[in-house]
This record gives C-alpha cells, structure tokens and sequence, in this order.
C-alpha cells in the first residue's frame, strides 16, 4: 500500500518492486480491492493500481475511535502465525476442530488451552480432563502433549498435573 501512496503501479512492477510473484500480487491486490483499499483500471494490457485513500481514511477514523480500540488490542500477545492457526483448527465456541499434523501448530493449540490452568496450582487427572474436554474429547492427547511438549509436569504415576 505505501508503494500505491505514491504513485498508481501496475501489478507487475509492484511485483518487481516487492520481490514478489505477479500472481501473489495479483491475489494480495485482488483481497485489497474487495476491501474497497485499491481500485484498478486497464491501461492497454496491464492492470493499474490506485490507494483509494478515502477509504482507508474512513476506515481509519472507524477503527480508532474511543469504543474500537480496545478491540485493536485483543490478540497483540500472538503472532499472525498463532492467530491462523487457531482460526483454522478451532470452531466458533473455540473448541479443538482437529489435532493438526505439524508440531508447531499443535503448540500452538496447547498453549491456547494451557491458558485455562492456573500457574503454581496442582491438578487432579480428573480436573485436568474437566478442563480439556471443554476443548476437545481426545483428553488423553492433549495430556500426553501438554507432558511431551514439556507445558505441563505430571507426578510419577500421573496423579497431579501442573503448569511448568
């Protein structure tokens, strides 16, 4: 967008200018444009780019005013990277749709549900399966993780669990 700020690009320049494929700018272009922030027009065989600066300045008076910054701050504690993947593996009530396959996103679930213990207390295995059913009905996967992926430490036999 700051590229479009100074002058109307073509999707191939911006792309050169980026670094970037054409068709991933192209697809980039094509999500701003649905937000109503770029418009195009043709210009012989190419596609030219313009900021649509009054919309990202009503967009802007929008978001930041008094009632709406609050929930610009909501989710600043995670990365883009664990914002995707608990919109991807969790539902709308914020239980665990699918155990994904890649460790790092499997942590990423983990500590999203590790929020629901308290630090420094110790659990019962049954306490703990009553906190994680309410994320998904595999407890035994996400016990043998919160263990495995060192979040939690277990007593010998399993008896008491905590966070680490």
């Amino acid at each position: 967008m700051g590229l479009l700020a100074q002058q109307p690009t073509s999707v191939e320049k911006l792309a050169e200018l980026l670094g970037l494929s054409v068709s991933t700018t192209s697809h980039h272009l094509a999500t701003l444009a649905k937000a109503g922030l770029v418009s195009a027009r043709t210009e012989g065989h190419y596609y030219i780019y313009s900021l649509q600066t009054e919309t990202l300045k009503s967009m802007s008076r929008h978001l930041l005013q008094d009632e709406n910054l609050p929930k610009l701050s909501e989710g600043l504690g995670e990365d883009a990277f664990d914002r995707k993947v608990l919109s991807n593996f969790l539902d709308t009530d914020g239980r665990i749709k699918a155990f994904p396959v890649q460790d790092k996103k499997f942590i990423v679930l983990l500590r999203h549900v590790l929020k629901s213990f308290e630090s420094g207390k110790r659990y019962t295995e049954k306490e703990v399966n009553e906190i994680f059913v309410k994320f998904n009905e595999d407890t035994a996967s996400l016990r043998r993780g919160m263990v495995e992926y060192k979040l939690m430490s277990r007593e010998g036999g399993g008896g008491e669990y905590w966070v680490n």
